[in-house]
């Protein structure tokens, strides 16, 4: 991609209704638009960055064996009625259609895919079975705020499985748990599980996936030598106190934000829906349900809160719009312009994402782009290349500048 044809530019100063850090920097950069209050508009770097998360996430749940599915937004009222959702839940968006029908605008799916699944697990055979949707989801916020780390609409993924026993969800549980660690390393956020209420959705324990950040909304208390992590609202214990887990270590406080979370959802939609399925004796019994969920356009929020410095983003490398950022330093040398040409045309060639600075801009201004944009590697084309014959590889990470040959660059990438 050329610079010079992104239809964004770079802000210099932050927007003066932006108070977190995620919503200044990817504003500043072209990442996001705001539309008002806890609603944005995601532009083309912001859209990439999101499509990378969403192939992390997309990839995991399809290990797991989680079937993609794209669920309605729009709701008819009565599933939520049915649940007791439509007067329990106070964030629900309700809309009244000009031939007065009730709609509601989905907080989550459950009133939705349960009815799906009753119509297709009819049998022990049938099960388990785990389907999953990538898409928009509403809330009616009193207050939004944090950014894209809590809107009135945002991307989501959710999961949901079905089981023929408590001890196969268990089983399956355990598994989803795992494979949510592993999708936000590669995020590259160390996140931890915490023992949660489960809110809204079932009286049972629920676990929370959360990321230590100044930014979070949420107060934590975490072991300080082993992985016992419990959300403040639910904590027998107090800060200072010996870990009931390990009793090794003491528990410290600390802010976090949440990216995940999973819950044992029981029999309650199951029995709400009537859905049932016959067992191996022919009689019929309530499924096991299972609802995971990760909040993708919090997850962009929060990586852009802990990978950032006093100049701008810092993407890792997995979720960064782009693999490499190619700047040219050409400064009207025509020799210098028409290797960067070449060096980009063969780099898209190779099918390798890289976004090319080919504007006619001082270089300073270029660097700076190139600091907040974040892109993990920054390739510097200018005179000295041409002396030396090496390009600058320069981590945004780091700062450490590596010189390679054209050649020994393309014999690593090809």
């Amino acid at each position: 991609m050329r610079q010079s044809a992104l239809f964004t530019r770079t802000r210099r100063e932050a927007p003066a209704d932006e108070t977190s850090r995620n919503a200044q920097l990817l504003i500043r950069a072209g990442y996001v638009h705001k539309e008002m209050a806890g609603v944005y508009s995601y532009l083309p770097l912001g859209n990439r960055t999101l499509q990378n998360i969403e192939n992390i996430i997309r990839s995991a749940m399809n290990f797991v064996g989680g079937q993609e599915i794209r669920m309605a937004t729009l709701h008819p009222s009565e599933p939520w009625k049915q649940t007791g959702g439509w007067d329990n839940i106070d964030v629900l968006f309700k809309i009244n259609s000009r031939t007065e029908r009730e709609y509601a605008l989905g907080q989550s799916e459950e009133e939705i895919v349960t009815p799906i699944a009753k119509e297709y697990a009819v049998s022990y055979k049938d099960l388990p079975m785990a389907v999953y949707q990538i898409g928009q989801k509403y809330r009616d916020e009193l207050r939004a705020k944090s950014g894209i780390m809590r809107g009135r609409e945002f991307t989501m993924k959710d999961m949901y499985s079905f089981h023929a026993s408590q001890e196969d969800f268990d089983q399956y549980y355990e598994r989803v748990k795992e494979i949510y660690l592993q999708v936000f390393t590669l995020c590259g956020l160390t996140a931890r599980v915490t023992e949660a209420s489960g809110g809204s959705f079932t009286e049972k324990l629920s676990y929370e996936f959360m990321v230590l950040t100044d930014a979070g909304e949420d107060d934590i208390l975490y072991c300080t030598e082993c992985t016992h992590c419990v959300n403040v609202e639910v904590a027998t214990q107090k800060e200072g106190d010996t870990c009931q887990k390990c009793e090794k270590g003491t528990m410290q406080a600390a802010k976090a934000a949440e990216v995940g979370n999973v819950f044992d959802l029981g029999t309650k939609y199951a029995k709400d829906f009537g859905f049932t399925y016959k067992d191996a004796e022919g009689n019929d019994q309530y499924p096991i349900m299972g609802c995971y969920g990760i909040g993708i356009t919090r997850l962009m929020g929060v990586i852009a809160e802990t990978h950032a410095d006093d100049k701008g983003l810092v993407w890792p490398h997995t979720v960064a719009p782009y693999k490499f950022h190619l700047v040219s330093l050409a400064g009207g040398n025509e020799e210098v312009a028409s290797f960067a040409e070449k060096l980009y045309e063969d780099i898209a060639k190779l099918g390798v994402p890289v976004l090319y600075d080919d504007r006619d801009l001082h270089a300073g201004e270029k660097l700076a782009d190139a600091d907040l944009i974040g892109i993990p590697v920054r390739i510097i084309v200018g005179k000295k290349t041409l002396e030396s014959g090496k390009l600058e590889l320069v981590s945004r990470a780091t700062g450490n500048t590596d010189l390679v040959s054209r050649e020994d660059f393309f014999g690593t990438k090809e």
